[in-house]
């Protein structure tokens, strides 16, 4: 792994909770995965309850990933979120391995 990108969530209200997990599990974990240098992801619920952490890995040029996942969401080849509070928006951080790999 030479880096991680997280990105912190909420759904929009308690009623659309089922429809979050549902969508994050079923249809953008796997969109997401399908983009080269993504890894693997795993997701985290706060302990404090409404907000959750997608942990997903990097392999590779942290800054190609990106890029690679910016074109893919820019021609459409993503899905809109569903059940996800977009005001404020999900909070996303790259990060890459402090040894220098993956940059």
């Amino acid at each position: 792994m030479s880096g991680l990108m997280i990105v912190q969530s909420q759904p929009t209200s308690p009623e659309t909770v089922a429809d979050f997990h549902r969508w994050y599990d079923e249809v953008h974990i796997p969109e997401i995965l399908g983009v080269e240098g993504i890894a693997a992801a795993r997701r985290f619920e706060s302990l404090d309850g409404g907000s959750f952490v997608a942990v997903y890995e990097i392999e590779g040029d942290v800054d190609v990933a990106k890029a690679n996942l910016a074109a893919a969401q820019g021609s459409g080849a993503m899905s809109r979120p569903v059940g996800v509070n977009l005001d404020p928006p999900p909070t996303v951080q790259w990060f890459a391995t402090i040894d220098g790999a993956g940059r």
